[in-house]
């Protein structure tokens, strides 16, 4: 399976990049399966229903997001009503939504997608690791279903590394998101599944991860908070990662990063 993993989109710039790209860049990498984190695409918090109506629309199968999830009160009852859209699955329970959701392609293989937070450094959520662990019980990789993918949105690279490795050999990707930006360590674990710590975001690097550099730095400056924060607006650099499984096993066999538009060095994936 080819699948297509694209980091956090951030605001108008990293929205409009992703709509006008994503069907060419789908069909370029024959991409089979797009998993988009759209939790920063409404002016860099949250998510509204109008706007993952557009994702699906471009050529997204499943969208998830995190710790911005609830920023945009709209989308509690578009996302109780669309499965495709996943939110942390550590969240409290009676949450709207589901952390888990499974896809099946035209020719009937399937692929399960699955969004958790982590916690150092972020809010106090139930555990990940036991949460997710429980969740894969239910899917046997290369048997029940092709493919399992793990978006972990979390603050620390070593609760990422901690979490791929405790995973690993499970799912076919655990990718991490949160931080913006794109980490040079895209590998395939010991026991087959693909990882990075980061997949960055879709949005304007010229830029605090995706803000306007002024009003961001200036508060590092005086320690003091100012005006709410407004995603910076110059061309977008989509950024991400392709990753090809075995059809047999449901282990990852390639895996390579994706940078498109803006600033950032390129990178298309050749397998």
């Amino acid at each position: 399976m080819r699948i297509l993993f694209l980091g956090d989109v951030v605001g108008r710039s990293g929205r409009d990049a992703l709509v006008a790209k994503l069907p060419d860049l789908k069909r370029t990498l024959r991409a089979e399966l797009v998993i988009v984190n759209g939790e920063n695409a409404s002016h860099g918090f949250g998510l509204a229903p109008d706007m993952a109506r557009a994702f699906f629309a471009a050529g997204a199968d499943v969208i998830t997001l995190g710790n911005h999830a609830w920023d945009r009160k709209e989308l509690l009852p578009y996302i109780a009503e669309t499965p495709r859209l996943i939110r942390p699955l550590n969240f409290p329970p009676g949450t709207p939504g589901a952390g888990v959701t499974t896809v099946e392609l035209a020719d009937g293989r399937k692929a399960v997608v699955l969004n958790a937070m982590g916690r150092l450094f972020m809010d106090a959520l139930d555990c990940p690791f036991r949460l997710t662990a429980q969740e894969l019980a239910r899917y046997k990789l290369g048997a029940s279903v092709s493919a399992i993918i793990m978006d972990f949105h979390a603050e620390a690279t070593s609760e990422k590394m901690a979490f791929a490795h405790s995973f690993d050999g499970q799912v076919s990707l655990v990718v991490g998101t949160h931080t913006h930006c794109p980490t040079a360590d895209y590998q395939i674990l010991p026991g087959g599944t693909a990882f990075q710590s980061d997949a960055g975001m879709c949005g304007d690097y010229d830029s605090v991860i995706g803000m306007q550099k002024e009003g961001a730095a200036i508060r590092f400056w005086r320690k003091m908070p100012g005006e709410r924060l407004a995603p910076a607006e110059g061309e977008a650099t989509l950024c991400g990662l392709l990753v090809v499984t075995s059809d047999s096993t449901g282990l990852a066999l390639a895996v390579e990063p994706v940078r498109i538009g803006g600033r950032l060095s390129q990178a298309m994936p050749t397998v």
